[in-house]
């Protein structure tokens, strides 16, 4: 059985402000949950999000790290300084840095391995753009950039891995997969990841990103392979995403 998952990323918001007043807020409502649910929030804010999700069973997580351990990199954070300020997650490989920052599969790979090396858990975005989706592109897509990593850690530490189905086209635009959609490419996604080490593809969990919302949470959580989300616009509201984490409860009972 996969124990369903929801993850909040919350990109480049917030404030001390806003984190005093979220977390605590998720917290009561999400009591007893037995959904895991993970929050990423910026840099700036992980120590203080660490504090408040004390005593609680919810997980910290940040959004992307540096490969290497240590060393003259200006700007950058290392998985062991993310475990040091109390993350056990992370969220790799984002359509939006793979865009914005030029990163490639490879690139991705090597993030996947330097997060599993520091004992961190990593979310590995995959996803199609529209114009790849239109062009029958998408499983070719997908398959790549999943494949990187795969090669990258290895069949041994490849059921460590969490995968995010995000299709670009369906972020932050008010656009969404179908539940059928989206659980054709994450039944591919799975069959690959089986493929690749027997008996990962059955234990690896499988997010689906791309303007989830509460209304929606449950048809999209309820297809076979889709373990959770990975929440963008809607893990800032304290309301909504704690909507969306128990549309994912009891949903990992045939899975």
């Amino acid at each position: 059985m996969r124990r369903t998952l929801v993850a909040g990323n919350w990109k480049m918001h917030g404030s001390q402000a806003m984190v005093r007043a979220i977390l605590p807020d998720v917290c009561g409502r999400l009591q007893g949950v037995a959904t895991e649910v993970v929050v990423c929030p910026p840099f700036p804010y992980l120590l203080l999000a660490a504090e408040l999700l004390q005593g609680s069973s919810h997980a910290l997580g940040a959004q992307d790290l540096y490969p290497g351990a240590s060393g003259a990199h200006t700007g950058e954070v290392s998985g062991q300084m993310l475990r040091d300020a109390g993350c056990t997650w992370v969220i790799l490989g984002h359509s939006e840095r793979r865009a914005g920052k030029c990163e490639d599969d490879a690139a991705v790979a090597r993030k996947a391995k330097a997060a599993l090396d520091a004992g961190l858990r990593p979310i590995v975005c995959v996803g199609e753009t529209s114009s790849q989706r239109e062009g029958g592109l998408t499983f070719e897509v997908v398959a790549a950039q999943l494949g990187a990593v795969l090669d990258g850690v290895g069949s041994d530490l490849a059921a460590s891995l969490t995968v995010a189905y995000e299709p670009v086209w369906a972020i932050g635009t008010g656009l969404t997969a179908s539940p059928e959609q989206a659980q054709e490419v994450h039944g591919r996604l799975r069959l690959q990841a089986e493929a690749f080490a027997p008996g990962a593809g059955k234990v690896m969990r499988m997010l689906y990103g791309g303007s989830v919302k509460a209304a929606n949470a449950a048809s999209l959580f309820a297809m076979p392979d889709i373990d959770g989300g990975l929440i963008g616009g809607a893990s800032l509201d304290a309301g909504e995403f704690a909507a969306i984490c128990l549309a994912a409860e009891g949903m990992s009972w045939n899975k």
